[in-house]
C-alpha cells in the first residue's frame, strides 16, 4: 500500500507508447481534429465556451485538448510523467494551449492554486485511487461555487467478473487492495508489458455519498447498459460507438455518468 503511486505509476508509464501507437486512440486522427469525446460526457457538459475545467487523471490528454478544442481553458493532471510529457507534446501539435501538471490526484491541493467552473473525470480513474474520501475533497476544494462536477465511468458491476465474464471474481465493495500484473493494454493486446499494478473497486454508495458529503448536490445520475470503448474482452458493437459484453447483451450496466454542483458555502 505505501508504494502503490510508484507501482501505478510505472504500470501507466510502460502503457504510453503502446497506447499512443494504437488504433484505440487514433492520434493521427485526433491530431487532424477529431474530437475523443463520448456522447455521455458531451451531453453532461453542453456549453463550455470560456469555461474553466480542470480534468484529473487525463492520460496523454486527448479528452483534455478536445475540451480545448470546444473553447474551454483546461488543466489535465495525471500520475504519469511521461503521459503528461506526450500530452504536451500532443497539445501543441493540434495548437491548443491546453496546460498539463505531473502530480498525485491527493497531492494537488498543494500543487495547484486554482478554483473552476467545472471539474471533469472519465473512464477508469478511480479505480487507481484507494480512498474516495479523500478523492471528493479534492473535487470539492477545486469547484467554484456552483461550478459542476462532471463524471462518466465503467460500472462496478463490470469490475466484479473475472476478465472472461465466466463468474464473479470479485467484490462489489472496496474490501481491500486487488494486486495484479499488467501482461498486455486494453488499447493494445499485443504490446509487450509486464508490470504489477495495484487498483481498488468501489461500489455507487461510495462514489455517492462522498460527493454529497463534500456538499455537492447530485442533478444527475445515469446508467447505461454499452461501453463507448472496446477495453473488454468478448464485447460486440451493436451500434456504431457502442459495446456490449456479447454473453450479456443489455442485462448488465456498464457506465454511469454523474452530475453534481457544488453548493453555496
Amino acid at each position: 500500500m505505501k508504494n502503490y503511486l510508484e507501482i501505478n505509476k510505472n504500470s501507466w508509464n510502460a502503457r504510453v507508447e503502446p497506447h499512443l501507437e494504437s488504433d484505440f486512440y487514433f492520434v493521427d486522427e485526433f491530431i487532424k481534429g477529431r474530437n475523443s469525446l463520448n456522447s455521455i460526457e458531451l451531453e453532461l457538459l453542453g456549453d463550455i465556451k470560456g469555461k474553466s475545467i480542470l480534468h484529473l487523471q487525463c492520460h496523454f490528454g486527448q479528452d483534455s485538448i478536445s475540451l480545448s478544442r470546444m473553447g474551454a481553458k483546461v488543466t489535465g493532471i495525471d500520475l504519469s510523467d511521461k503521459a503528461i510529457q506526450a500530452a504536451k507534446d500532443l497539445a501543441e501539435k493540434c495548437a491548443t494551449d491546453t496546460e498539463f501538471i505531473c502530480s498525485d490526484i491527493y497531492d494537488l491541493p498543494n500543487v495547484l492554486n486554482e478554483k473552476f467552473d467545472i471539474v471533469f473525470t472519465t473512464y477508469g480513474t478511480i479505480g487507481w485511487l484507494p480512498d474516495l474520501d479523500k478523492w471528493s475533497n479534492v473535487v470539492s476544494h477545486f469547484l467554484k461555487s456552483a461550478g459542476e462536477f462532471i463524471m462518466a465511468e465503467f460500472h462496478p458491476v463490470v469490475w466484479m467478473y473475472d476478465d472472461d465474464f465466466d463468474g464473479v471474481a470479485y467484490n462489489y465493495f472496496n474490501e481491500k487492495p486487488i494486486t495484479e500484473t499488467l501482461e498486455v493494454t486494453y488499447a493494445d493486446t499485443s504490446a509487450d508489458i509486464v508490470q504489477d499494478y495495484i487498483s481498488w473497486n468501489h461500489p455507487l454508495s461510495d462514489v455517492l455519498q462522498n460527493l454529497i458529503d463534500k456538499n455537492l448536490a447530485l442533478e444527475k445520475f445515469q446508467e447505461f447498459d454499452w461501453s463507448p470503448y472496446p477495453c473488454f474482452r468478448h464485447v460486440e458493437e451493436f451500434e456504431k460507438g457502442k459495446w456490449r459484453i456479447n454473453k450479456f447483451g443489455n442485462k448488465i450496466p456498464m457506465v454511469y455518468a454523474i452530475k453534481a454542483k457544488k453548493k453555496s458555502s
